[in-house]
């Protein structure tokens, strides 16, 4: 990410908006880099497709975060 002024640009911030404008109300979604940054921590994840983010290269897939498995500490 890149700091402008008070201004946040980069493709990170680019993908996440992508992502984001593809979920429908009430889901969130993920990349599969999150996907694997979350492994173990209780997530459970759907396939969503492969998709075409505006402005961003490749394809990628997205998982939509189902429910968190929460257990006692």
């Amino acid at each position: 990410m890149e700091l402008r002024g008070s201004d946040v640009n980069g493709l990170a911030l680019a993908i996440g908006a992508r992502v984001c404008a593809l979920a429908r109300p009430g889901e969130v979604l993920a990349t599969r880099t999150v996907k694997d940054l979350l492994l173990g921590a209780g997530f459970t994840f759907d396939e969503s497709g492969t998709h075409m983010l505006k402005g961003v290269p490749d394809r990628w897939q997205l998982f939509s975060i189902r429910q968190a498995r929460l257990e006692p500490r």
